[in-house]
């Protein structure tokens, strides 16, 4: 398995949803979901955490453990390479 650290950016056409960032830029996506992280709870309170973080509609990404084709890594319970209990 290869690993190169994984990033995300945030889609210029969604900047008005996030003002803490700026979009299109990429940085990692643990530094961005932070971010994002922050702000959500300052503006929502807990209710930011029942969500995720870093909405794949809103943001592109890169890089990350190559799975390949199969894999049993996962990134939440939901992925479709999960095979266990749901």
């Amino acid at each position: 398995m290869e690993f190169t650290p994984r990033e995300a950016m945030l889609k210029p056409e969604f900047a008005d949803r996030y003002p803490p960032l700026e979009p299109g830029v990429w940085e990692t996506a643990a530094e961005l979901g932070a971010k994002v992280l922050l702000w959500q709870v300052q503006q929502q309170g807990t209710d930011a955490l029942s969500s995720r973080i870093l909405d794949e509609r809103h943001f592109e990404f890169r890089g990350g453990w190559y799975r390949g084709t199969e894999t049993v890594l996962r990134t939440r319970a939901s992925d479709p390479a999960y095979n266990g209990p749901a």
